[in-house]
């Protein structure tokens, strides 16, 4: 499953190494993972290497141009990262946050069950709530919450269609798929993360 992707990984990020990340590799999802603190934000890094947070209309304007290249999904595993979540969704086609605290434990094994899901294939909506039901056990299954774009989805099927029939798309991720390429992820990776597997991954905060 892990040959489906490739994996870009950056830890302890700072805002300006966000951006400059993602543009150089145009990710089809973008993984956060580290912390958040709803209204306050999500926690990169400033220049003196310490923890501040981002605020969210910043982080959607970002992601707002982002959506105009490759970007598809958008994975916010922080907690209380639901509200960047829907700031982002304006644009992004599917955004996954979470709406309230979320363990260590369940972070990870959401993480693992959504790449395996859509490594075999299927849709980002049917990969979340396989991700879902395994938390099921943890009593965890509530806190992850995927927003969906409409608009945006059709226009990626309409960039789909008009790949087949040879008209040129809004963007170059149709004509990616059909040479071979595989979907992109880059993980940006909050202070004090660690890596399992392909998935970065930070502890909770206390706000």
């Amino acid at each position: 499953m892990r040959d489906q992707f490739e994996v870009v990984y950056e830890g302890a990020v700072r805002l300006q190494e966000l951006r400059r990340r993602i543009v150089q590799a145009k990710p089809q999802i973008v993984h956060f993972s580290g912390h958040g603190g709803g209204e306050h934000g999500l926690v990169l890094e400033d220049d003196n290497g310490k923890a501040y947070f981002v605020q969210t209309e910043q982080l959607a304007e970002m992601f707002r141009l982002f959506a105009k290249k490759n970007l598809e999904c958008v994975i916010l595993n922080a907690c209380y990262s639901q509200v960047q979540a829907k700031a982002i969704n304006q644009f992004v086609p599917y955004v996954i946050g979470m709406n309230e605290a979320i363990g260590d434990r369940a972070a990870i094994q959401f993480a693992i069950a959504f790449y395996e899901t859509l490594g075999e294939g299927e849709a980002f909506d049917y990969a979340f709530e396989m991700a879902k039901a395994v938390l099921i056990g943890l009593e965890e299954e509530q806190k992850p919450v995927l927003l969906v774009n409409e608009n945006a989805v059709k226009q990626e099927q309409a960039n789909q269609e008009a790949a087949k029939d040879n008209i040129e798309p809004f963007d170059m991720r149709q004509k990616q798929h059909e040479e071979g390429h595989v979907p992109n992820i880059t993980q940006i990776a909050g202070k004090g993360s660690k890596q399992i597997g392909f998935i970065g991954h930070a502890g909770n905060i206390n706000l």
